[in-house]
């Protein structure tokens, strides 16, 4: 039985990873060259998804706008989830926009083709969804399986005894709703984990086995983890613009200007219209956005750049995100890490993270960032400052 219709969520705010959340949803934060939702869309596509239905909510101008109404000649429908209610709540909200049988799969993480194919060519009419081996099950939903059906489905384990993990593809017919509508809410939320319950009592669900790229962006350092992964994979889009890389993994838009004296160090990626001016060093592990600008002499490793970044003459990035529109001044110091990093009222100790500066930060010359470092969105910190810890959104930081 065939599948042409994909339905992805892409409602969630992703609150963990603020600040670079704090104007814009967690799928479309950047992904190296370009949004996290992007890379999700391009393996539906290629992968034969005829009709694309999207779920938005939080800040889902940003997706509509990003979008329009088709990608790469797929048309696209967006249904609204209009409160935070949980993921099979969120699809639930595709149920007049959609018939027939569907694939279902988060917007919000990057997978490979070989999931989606896998469960496509797997599907048989009745649920079926996509599991995986992860060195690290408990922190997800771990499954277990037993010829070839889901035998037990526990979100985040106390219990060591798990290896697989719910990869979060889904094959359903439209009867889901109905499932849907018979499961129990918790906590106010209808969860998918508790709808695959209710399959499960209804007469099962198929796992089907798959292996392949799965990459996940639950906090702000794990954004440069997800750069590194697709980097290493050669997931650069030839439709942004840039040129196939040769053995040496380096990538560079054939609108980029990058001058003769700088120095790309692989895996890197220069995007559309940036420019990299002479003395600079670019990388290991940098992806440099759209009309981003590289100042002379600055020194970047470990470092994702969203667009219309600029970063001043002699600044030194280690271990560094920087949202939409940042400036940091000529002679800005982010050292890089291990640093220990505030998440809402948790601090997580010895991350590999320099400094989150989300968008439209201006920082003047001479400043020194403190690993571990998030700044708001829309802050500015005056020359010569020493930054550390957690910068609210609009603040203003002088000596």
């Amino acid at each position: 039985m065939e599948i042409t219709t994909g339905v992805v969520l892409a409602a969630g705010e992703g609150t963990r990873l603020r600040p670079m959340t704090a104007n814009r949803p967690k799928t479309m934060l950047p992904a190296a060259d370009r949004p996290i939702l992007e890379h999700v869309l391009d393996v539906l596509v290629e992968c034969g998804i005829e009709r694309l239905c999207l779920v938005v909510g939080y800040r889902r101008e940003r997706v509509q706008g990003h979008f329009g109404h088709e990608y790469r000649d797929v048309p696209i429908t967006y249904v609204q989830q209009r409160k935070q209610l949980g993921s099979a709540h969120a699809l639930e909200q595709a149920e007049a926009a959609v018939e027939g049988p569907m694939l279902v799969l988060n917007g919000d993480r990057v997978i490979d083709e070989r999931i989606v194919g896998d469960v496509l060519a797997g599907f048989d009419g009745g649920p079926a969804l996509a599991v995986l081996e992860h060195p690290t099950p408990t922190q997800y939903g771990a499954v277990r399986v037993s010829d070839g059906r889901v035998s037990e489905f526990v979100e985040k384990p106390d219990s060591e005894g798990f290896r697989l993990i719910n990869a979060g593809v889904y094959a359903f017919e439209s009867s889901v709703f109905d499932a849907i509508g018979r499961t129990e809410r918790r906590g106010g939320e209808r969860r998918m984990s508790d709808v695959v319950g209710t399959l499960m009592d209804d007469g099962g669900v198929r796992a089907v086995e798959t292996g392949g790229l799965w990459a996940d962006a639950t906090y702000p350092w794990d954004l440069l983890f997800l750069m590194r992964e697709l980097l290493d994979h050669g997931r650069i889009a030839a439709s942004h613009g840039a040129e196939d890389a040769d053995t040496d993994g380096v990538w560079v838009a054939e609108s980029a200007r990058v001058h003769p004296d700088a120095t790309l160090q692989p895996p890197v990626v220069i995007g559309p219209d940036a420019e990299v001016a002479a003395g600079a060093v670019i990388g290991p592990d940098v992806a440099v956005g759209r009309n981003g600008t590289i100042e002379a002499n600055a020194t970047l490793e470990d470092v994702l750049l969203d667009g219309d970044c600029r970063v001043g003459a002699g600044t030194t990035l280690v271990d560094c995100v920087a949202g939409e529109g940042t400036t940091l001044g000529a002679g800005t110091v982010v050292p890089g890490g291990p640093g220990d990093v505030r998440v809402g009222d948790t601090v997580f100790e010895g991350r590999r993270l320099g400094a989150v500066v989300a968008d439209r930060v201006t920082v003047g010359g001479g400043v020194t960032v403190a690993p571990g470092t998030l700044v708001g969105a829309n802050v500015s910190i005056g020359p010569g400052v020493h930054a550390s810890g957690t910068i609210d959104d609009d603040a203003e930081v002088v000596r």
